[in-house]
């Protein structure tokens, strides 16, 4: 199946974080358009999350380490793991997800 993002409309999850969201059978991949400034709380999710950030700079914290991610910078995060972080500047960022992230849906 082909999709083109622009055609999905954007939801703002979390305060600043404008998602748009592919799900397949065993995965989610969530297209973020991040504000300024805008921060995610340290959580944990049962989640393998792998993070790519497209464009701008976003500070991530994972299991206490600090991980300063510019375009192109791939993370994969293991699931369980306690993360947060803030985006330093606006920024979009891939998330792929699995298994699927039924709260997107």
């Amino acid at each position: 199946m082909k999709y083109n993002i622009q055609d999905i409309s954007a939801r703002e999850v979390f305060n600043g974080f404008h998602g748009r969201f592919i799900h397949t059978d065993k995965s989610t991949l969530a297209f973020w358009e991040i504000d300024q400034d805008a921060t995610i709380p340290t959580h944990a999710h049962f989640h393998e999350q792998v993070m790519q950030v497209l464009e701008g700079e976003f500070l991530l914290d994972v299991d206490g380490e600090s991980h300063n991610l510019k375009p192109g910078d791939v993370l994969v995060i293991p699931p369980n793991a306690p993360h947060g972080g803030r985006a330093i500047t606006a920024c979009k960022v891939l998330d792929t997800f699995t298994p699927p992230r039924e709260e997107y849906k």
